[in-house]
């Protein structure tokens, strides 16, 4: 019987050992890790466009050197005769194609802190799908796309504002040449 009580003893011994195991898995449970809070987002920058100082009908042309700007502004100038019309989308901002999208979209104006402004869809300014304005006032507007890929197939656009619809464009007078001298 002296085998029976030591196989008992360590039978009470490893049921023991195991009970205290097992409360020490329950009781020193891995710490549980909080997800780390989201990045605080930058405020928006409203534009110093306002979009309906953008909304109308503009001539349009592009081009891809620097020196063929004043070209491409007389090209858009005569591409009034069939204008793209940019109108105001039902959230405030203006309907325009993006890249390679045969649907028009709604595209915010967006202010950086840079201080540069940008057409493109909801989103941080200067994201890969935005237009920067490289310049604007009012009767021309010229943008170039953020993606540089987009940008070397469409080239830097430019926008000439239209006459109003059902006006027609008045050429300036020239002064008849001064009569002979006698």
């Amino acid at each position: 019987m002296s085998v029976r009580r030591r196989e008992f003893g360590l039978f009470a011994v490893a049921v023991g050992l195991w009970a205290l195991a097992l409360g020490g898995c329950s009781t020193n449970t891995p710490p549980v890790e909080t997800p780390a809070p989201a990045p605080a987002l930058a405020p928006e920058i409203p534009s110093s466009i306002r979009p309906e100082e953008v909304v109308g009908r503009w001539g349009y042309g592009s081009y891809h050197r620097p020196e063929d700007l004043l070209r491409t502004e007389a090209a858009a100038r005569a591409a009034c005769s069939e204008p793209v019309v940019i109108n105001r989308g039902p959230n405030g901002g203006v309907m325009m194609y993006l890249a390679d999208n045969a649907q028009l979209q709604e595209l915010q104006l967006k202010g950086s802190q840079s201080g540069q402004n940008y057409i493109g869809p909801p989103g941080p300014p200067g994201g890969m799908e935005d237009r920067q304005i490289v310049s604007f006032d009012g009767r021309t507007m010229v943008l170039k796309w953020m993606d540089p890929e987009v940008d070397g197939r469409y080239g830097t656009g430019v926008y000439v504002r239209c006459a109003p619809e059902g006006t027609t464009r008045v050429a300036p007078r020239r002064r008849p040449p001064p009569p002979p001298a006698q």
